[in-house]
Protein backbone atom coordinates (compact mmCIF):
# COMPACT_ATOMS: atom_id res chain seq x y z
CA UNK A 1 0.00 0.00 0.00
CA UNK A 2 1.14 3.59 -0.68
CA UNK A 3 -0.13 7.11 -0.07
CA UNK A 4 -2.01 7.19 -3.38
CA UNK A 5 -4.14 4.18 -2.46
CA UNK A 6 -4.54 5.31 1.18
CA UNK A 7 -5.28 9.02 0.87
CA UNK A 8 -6.31 9.91 -2.70
CA UNK A 9 -10.05 9.41 -3.45
CA UNK A 10 -10.91 6.71 -6.04
CA UNK A 11 -11.97 9.14 -8.78
CA UNK A 12 -8.74 11.13 -8.60
CA UNK A 13 -6.80 7.87 -8.32
CA UNK A 14 -8.26 6.70 -11.65
CA UNK A 15 -7.02 9.90 -13.29
CA UNK A 16 -3.49 9.37 -11.94
CA UNK A 17 -3.33 5.78 -13.16
CA UNK A 18 -1.89 5.35 -16.67
CA UNK A 19 -1.90 2.13 -18.61
CA UNK A 20 1.62 1.15 -19.71
CA UNK A 21 2.06 -1.30 -22.61
CA UNK A 22 3.39 -4.68 -21.48
CA UNK A 23 5.88 -4.93 -24.35
CA UNK A 24 7.45 -1.50 -23.83
CA UNK A 25 10.78 -3.15 -22.94
CA UNK A 26 12.03 -6.48 -24.26
CA UNK A 27 14.51 -8.65 -22.38
CA UNK A 28 17.27 -10.40 -24.30
CA UNK A 29 17.13 -14.15 -23.48
CA UNK A 30 20.93 -14.44 -23.69
CA UNK A 31 22.35 -11.39 -21.93
CA UNK A 32 19.32 -10.21 -19.97
CA UNK A 33 19.67 -6.76 -21.53
CA UNK A 34 16.50 -4.65 -21.62
CA UNK A 35 15.86 -3.07 -25.02
CA UNK A 36 13.22 -0.46 -25.85
CA UNK A 37 10.82 -2.14 -28.28
CA UNK A 38 11.06 0.68 -30.83
CA UNK A 39 14.86 0.32 -30.92
CA UNK A 40 14.48 -3.44 -31.32
CA UNK A 41 12.10 -3.03 -34.27
CA UNK A 42 14.39 -0.48 -35.90
CA UNK A 43 17.27 -2.99 -35.64
CA UNK A 44 15.21 -5.79 -37.29
CA UNK A 45 14.61 -7.50 -33.92
CA UNK A 46 18.34 -8.02 -33.31
CA UNK A 47 19.43 -7.07 -29.78
CA UNK A 48 22.04 -4.30 -30.24
CA UNK A 49 24.30 -5.35 -27.37
CA UNK A 50 24.44 -9.15 -27.63
CA UNK A 51 23.53 -9.54 -31.32
CA UNK A 52 20.88 -12.11 -30.40
CA UNK A 53 18.41 -12.64 -33.26
CA UNK A 54 14.87 -12.62 -31.91
CA UNK A 55 11.88 -13.83 -33.87
CA UNK A 56 10.75 -11.25 -36.43
CA UNK A 57 7.15 -11.02 -37.74
CA UNK A 58 6.66 -12.16 -41.32
CA UNK A 59 5.39 -8.78 -42.53
CA UNK A 60 8.30 -6.95 -40.91
CA UNK A 61 10.76 -9.33 -42.59
CA UNK A 62 9.24 -8.77 -46.02
CA UNK A 63 9.09 -5.00 -45.55
CA UNK A 64 12.79 -4.94 -44.63
CA UNK A 65 13.72 -7.24 -47.52
CA UNK A 66 12.09 -5.61 -50.55
CA UNK A 67 13.04 -2.28 -52.09
CA UNK A 68 11.09 0.53 -50.49
CA UNK A 69 9.26 -1.99 -48.31
CA UNK A 70 6.76 -2.60 -51.12
CA UNK A 71 5.89 -6.00 -52.56
CA UNK A 72 3.11 -7.93 -54.28
CA UNK A 73 1.13 -10.19 -51.98
CA UNK A 74 0.61 -13.53 -53.76
CA UNK A 75 -2.63 -15.29 -52.69
CA UNK A 76 -2.38 -18.86 -51.43
CA UNK A 77 -4.84 -21.60 -52.49
CA UNK A 78 -7.59 -22.83 -50.18
CA UNK A 79 -7.50 -26.39 -48.80
CA UNK A 80 -9.87 -28.50 -46.63
CA UNK A 81 -9.67 -27.04 -43.12
CA UNK A 82 -9.89 -30.19 -40.97
CA UNK A 83 -9.75 -33.35 -43.11
CA UNK A 84 -9.37 -35.76 -40.16
CA UNK A 85 -11.78 -33.99 -37.74
CA UNK A 86 -8.91 -34.06 -35.28
CA UNK A 87 -9.36 -33.27 -31.62
CA UNK A 88 -7.02 -33.41 -28.63
CA UNK A 89 -7.56 -30.91 -25.80
CA UNK A 90 -9.61 -28.83 -28.25
CA UNK A 91 -10.80 -29.18 -31.82
CA UNK A 92 -8.25 -28.58 -34.58
CA UNK A 93 -10.79 -26.37 -36.35
CA UNK A 94 -10.94 -24.17 -33.23
CA UNK A 95 -7.15 -23.93 -33.15
CA UNK A 96 -7.16 -22.77 -36.76
CA UNK A 97 -9.75 -20.09 -36.02
CA UNK A 98 -7.73 -18.82 -33.06
CA UNK A 99 -4.48 -18.63 -35.02
CA UNK A 100 -6.14 -16.99 -38.02
CA UNK A 101 -7.62 -14.34 -35.75
CA UNK A 102 -4.24 -13.81 -34.04
CA UNK A 103 -2.11 -13.55 -37.19
CA UNK A 104 -4.66 -12.29 -39.72
CA UNK A 105 -3.56 -14.94 -42.26
CA UNK A 106 -5.14 -18.22 -43.40
CA UNK A 107 -2.05 -20.28 -42.52
CA UNK A 108 1.67 -20.16 -41.77
CA UNK A 109 3.13 -19.35 -45.22
CA UNK A 110 3.17 -15.84 -46.64
CA UNK A 111 4.07 -15.36 -50.32
CA UNK A 112 5.35 -12.15 -51.91
CA UNK A 113 7.07 -10.94 -55.07
CA UNK A 114 9.19 -7.85 -55.59
CA UNK A 115 12.68 -6.46 -56.06
CA UNK A 116 15.67 -6.88 -53.73
CA UNK A 117 18.18 -4.16 -54.65
CA UNK A 118 16.86 -4.35 -58.20
CA UNK A 119 16.88 -8.17 -58.38
CA UNK A 120 13.36 -9.55 -58.87
CA UNK A 121 12.44 -12.58 -56.78
CA UNK A 122 9.55 -14.59 -55.32
CA UNK A 123 9.78 -15.02 -51.55
CA UNK A 124 8.03 -17.32 -49.06
CA UNK A 125 8.15 -16.76 -45.28
CA UNK A 126 7.17 -19.13 -42.49
CA UNK A 127 5.23 -17.42 -39.69
CA UNK A 128 6.17 -19.28 -36.50
CA UNK A 129 3.32 -17.60 -34.63
CA UNK A 130 0.83 -19.69 -36.62
CA UNK A 131 0.91 -23.14 -34.94
CA UNK A 132 4.71 -23.11 -34.73
CA UNK A 133 5.11 -22.70 -38.49
CA UNK A 134 4.10 -26.35 -38.89
CA UNK A 135 3.83 -27.92 -42.33
CA UNK A 136 0.28 -28.83 -43.29
CA UNK A 137 -1.74 -28.99 -46.49
CA UNK A 138 -2.18 -25.22 -46.67
CA UNK A 139 1.53 -24.59 -46.14
CA UNK A 140 2.48 -27.22 -48.71
CA UNK A 141 0.11 -25.78 -51.31
CA UNK A 142 1.43 -22.27 -50.62
CA UNK A 143 5.06 -23.31 -51.06
CA UNK A 144 4.27 -25.16 -54.29
CA UNK A 145 2.33 -22.11 -55.53
CA UNK A 146 5.31 -19.89 -54.77
CA UNK A 147 7.73 -22.17 -56.61
CA UNK A 148 5.47 -22.48 -59.66
CA UNK A 149 4.98 -18.70 -59.67
CA UNK A 150 8.77 -18.31 -59.73
CA UNK A 151 8.96 -20.72 -62.69
CA UNK A 152 6.20 -18.85 -64.52
CA UNK A 153 7.82 -15.45 -63.96
CA UNK A 154 11.39 -16.71 -64.44
CA UNK A 155 12.56 -15.43 -61.06
CA UNK A 156 14.66 -16.89 -58.22
CA UNK A 157 12.75 -18.41 -55.31
CA UNK A 158 13.77 -17.58 -51.72
CA UNK A 159 12.23 -19.14 -48.62
CA UNK A 160 12.70 -18.21 -44.95
CA UNK A 161 12.03 -21.31 -42.86
CA UNK A 162 10.93 -21.38 -39.20
CA UNK A 163 9.03 -24.49 -38.24
CA UNK A 164 8.63 -27.24 -35.70
CA UNK A 165 7.99 -29.80 -38.45
CA UNK A 166 4.94 -31.55 -39.88
CA UNK A 167 1.51 -30.70 -38.45
CA UNK A 168 0.34 -33.69 -36.43
CA UNK A 169 -3.35 -32.70 -36.61
CA UNK A 170 -3.34 -33.51 -40.34
CA UNK A 171 -1.54 -36.85 -40.11
CA UNK A 172 -0.57 -38.41 -43.45
CA UNK A 173 -1.92 -35.37 -45.34
CA UNK A 174 0.81 -33.33 -43.68
CA UNK A 175 3.56 -35.87 -44.39
CA UNK A 176 2.59 -35.97 -48.06
CA UNK A 177 3.65 -32.32 -48.37
CA UNK A 178 7.28 -33.40 -48.02
CA UNK A 179 7.47 -35.29 -51.36
CA UNK A 180 5.12 -32.79 -53.04
CA UNK A 181 7.34 -29.81 -52.22
CA UNK A 182 10.39 -31.87 -53.26
CA UNK A 183 8.83 -32.36 -56.71
CA UNK A 184 8.22 -28.60 -56.91
CA UNK A 185 11.91 -28.01 -56.14
CA UNK A 186 12.74 -30.23 -59.12
CA UNK A 187 10.57 -27.95 -61.28
CA UNK A 188 12.80 -25.04 -60.23
CA UNK A 189 15.88 -27.08 -61.09
CA UNK A 190 14.49 -28.04 -64.49
CA UNK A 191 13.81 -24.36 -65.21
CA UNK A 192 17.40 -23.53 -64.09
CA UNK A 193 16.20 -21.02 -61.53
CA UNK A 194 17.98 -20.37 -58.22
CA UNK A 195 16.48 -21.76 -55.03
CA UNK A 196 17.85 -20.06 -51.90
CA UNK A 197 16.95 -21.22 -48.39
CA UNK A 198 17.37 -18.99 -45.34
CA UNK A 199 17.22 -21.10 -42.18
CA UNK A 200 15.95 -19.19 -39.14
CA UNK A 201 15.37 -20.23 -35.55
CA UNK A 202 14.04 -22.91 -35.30
CA UNK A 203 13.95 -25.12 -38.41
CA UNK A 204 13.30 -28.73 -37.41
CA UNK A 205 11.37 -31.90 -38.19
CA UNK A 206 9.83 -32.67 -41.56
CA UNK A 207 10.64 -29.22 -42.95
CA UNK A 208 14.36 -29.88 -42.47
CA UNK A 209 13.88 -33.36 -43.95
CA UNK A 210 12.43 -31.93 -47.18
CA UNK A 211 12.56 -28.55 -48.94
CA UNK A 212 14.63 -26.74 -46.28
CA UNK A 213 17.73 -28.77 -47.17
CA UNK A 214 17.29 -28.90 -50.97
CA UNK A 215 18.40 -25.37 -51.82
CA UNK A 216 21.19 -24.32 -54.15
CA UNK A 217 22.49 -22.10 -51.34
CA UNK A 218 21.78 -22.49 -47.63
CA UNK A 219 22.06 -19.42 -45.42
CA UNK A 220 21.44 -19.46 -41.67
CA UNK A 221 20.84 -16.67 -39.20
CA UNK A 222 23.26 -16.56 -36.23
CA UNK A 223 22.36 -18.92 -33.40
CA UNK A 224 19.51 -20.62 -35.27
CA UNK A 225 18.59 -24.16 -34.18
CA UNK A 226 18.53 -26.41 -37.25
CA UNK A 227 17.98 -30.17 -37.17
CA UNK A 228 15.53 -33.03 -37.42
CA UNK A 229 15.06 -34.46 -33.91
CA UNK A 230 15.62 -32.48 -30.74
CA UNK A 231 18.96 -32.54 -28.94
CA UNK A 232 17.51 -34.23 -25.83
CA UNK A 233 15.93 -36.99 -27.94
CA UNK A 234 19.27 -37.64 -29.66
CA UNK A 235 21.14 -37.73 -26.33
CA UNK A 236 18.63 -40.18 -24.86
CA UNK A 237 18.87 -42.37 -27.97
CA UNK A 238 22.66 -42.57 -28.33
CA UNK A 239 23.28 -42.13 -24.57
CA UNK A 240 26.13 -39.73 -25.18
CA UNK A 241 26.74 -36.08 -24.46
CA UNK A 242 26.39 -33.93 -27.59
CA UNK A 243 29.09 -31.40 -28.53
CA UNK A 244 28.77 -27.78 -27.46
CA UNK A 245 26.62 -25.78 -29.88
CA UNK A 246 25.22 -28.91 -31.56
CA UNK A 247 22.47 -28.09 -34.12
CA UNK A 248 23.32 -24.39 -34.01
CA UNK A 249 23.95 -22.50 -37.24
CA UNK A 250 27.66 -21.95 -36.56
CA UNK A 251 28.23 -25.64 -35.76
CA UNK A 252 26.45 -26.72 -38.96
CA UNK A 253 28.51 -24.28 -41.03
CA UNK A 254 31.74 -25.70 -39.61
CA UNK A 255 30.57 -29.21 -40.53
CA UNK A 256 29.39 -28.42 -44.07
CA UNK A 257 25.60 -28.46 -43.59
CA UNK A 258 25.19 -24.71 -44.13
CA UNK A 259 26.99 -22.55 -46.69
CA UNK A 260 27.13 -19.34 -44.68
CA UNK A 261 25.87 -17.64 -41.53
CA UNK A 262 24.65 -14.12 -42.25
CA UNK A 263 23.38 -11.48 -39.85
CA UNK A 264 19.85 -10.28 -40.43
CA UNK A 265 21.04 -6.72 -41.01
CA UNK A 266 23.28 -7.98 -43.84
CA UNK A 267 20.79 -10.44 -45.36
CA UNK A 268 19.27 -8.13 -47.98
CA UNK A 269 22.50 -7.24 -49.86
CA UNK A 270 23.67 -10.85 -49.62
CA UNK A 271 20.48 -12.19 -51.22
CA UNK A 272 20.66 -9.55 -53.94
CA UNK A 273 24.25 -10.55 -54.80
CA UNK A 274 23.36 -14.24 -54.86
CA UNK A 275 20.37 -13.65 -57.16
CA UNK A 276 22.52 -11.59 -59.52
CA UNK A 277 25.30 -14.18 -59.48
CA UNK A 278 23.08 -17.23 -60.02
CA UNK A 279 20.97 -15.61 -62.76
CA UNK A 280 23.92 -13.77 -64.36
CA UNK A 281 21.94 -10.57 -64.10
CA UNK A 282 23.70 -7.21 -64.23
CA UNK A 283 24.14 -5.51 -60.86
CA UNK A 284 23.02 -1.91 -60.75
CA UNK A 285 26.01 0.23 -59.72
CA UNK A 286 25.50 2.61 -56.79
CA UNK A 287 24.80 6.22 -57.68
CA UNK A 288 28.01 8.23 -57.85
CA UNK A 289 28.31 11.37 -55.78
CA UNK A 290 28.07 14.57 -57.86
CA UNK A 291 31.38 16.21 -58.64
CA UNK A 292 32.00 19.56 -56.92
CA UNK A 293 31.45 22.52 -59.21
CA UNK A 294 34.23 25.12 -59.53
CA UNK A 295 33.59 28.42 -57.85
Amino acid sequence: MNWISDVVPPRIRSLLRRDTPENLWVKCPESGQLVFHKDLEANLYVVPGSGHHMRIPAKARLAALFDGGTYEDIPTPEVPADPLKFRDVKRYSDRLKENRAKTGRPDTIMLAAGSIEGQKAVVAVHDFEFLGGSLGMAAGEAIITGMLTAVERRRPFIIFTASGGARMQEGMFSLMQMPRTTVAVQRLRAAKLPYIVVLTNPTTGGVTASYAMLGDVHIAEPGAVIGFAGARVIEQTIRERLPEGFQRAEYLKDHGMVDMVVKRTEMRPMLARLCALLTRAPVEPPLAAPEPQPA
